[in-house]
């Protein structure tokens, strides 16, 4: 049963760096997939659940918070543009999204 900090990759490429607990990622990790896409930040029951960033294989990011591998709550979402959008998240959704400006 793991427990503490590791590594492992599976046989399709994912590659988890970080906390495990009762045998699953627990805590602070980065998760790689071979698609590009990565993951950074907590886990729990070996979903992504709490702060952590997504960023997809496109260059889009998301930061904020999540539920159950989840957008769930405040975040920002980064376009493939480089511009950036906050608001509330919910799963997929994303209502009332607000264009950050820097001055």
């Amino acid at each position: 049963m793991r427990k503490g900090s590791g590594t492992q990759t599976s046989a399709s490429g994912v590659t988890y760096t970080g906390e495990w607990d009762n045998d699953k990622m627990n805590g602070r990790g980065t998760l790689t997939h071979p698609s590009g896409a990565i993951y950074s930040g907590l886990f729990r029951d070996n979903m992504y659940h709490g702060k952590g960033t997504y960023r997809f294989p496109d260059g889009t990011e998301y930061t904020g918070t999540f539920n159950n591998n989840r957008f769930e709550g405040e975040g920002e979402f980064t376009d493939s543009q480089g511009l950036v959008w906050t608001g509330m998240f919910h799963n997929k959704a994303a209502l009332g999204l607000k264009l950050k400006v820097n001055m």
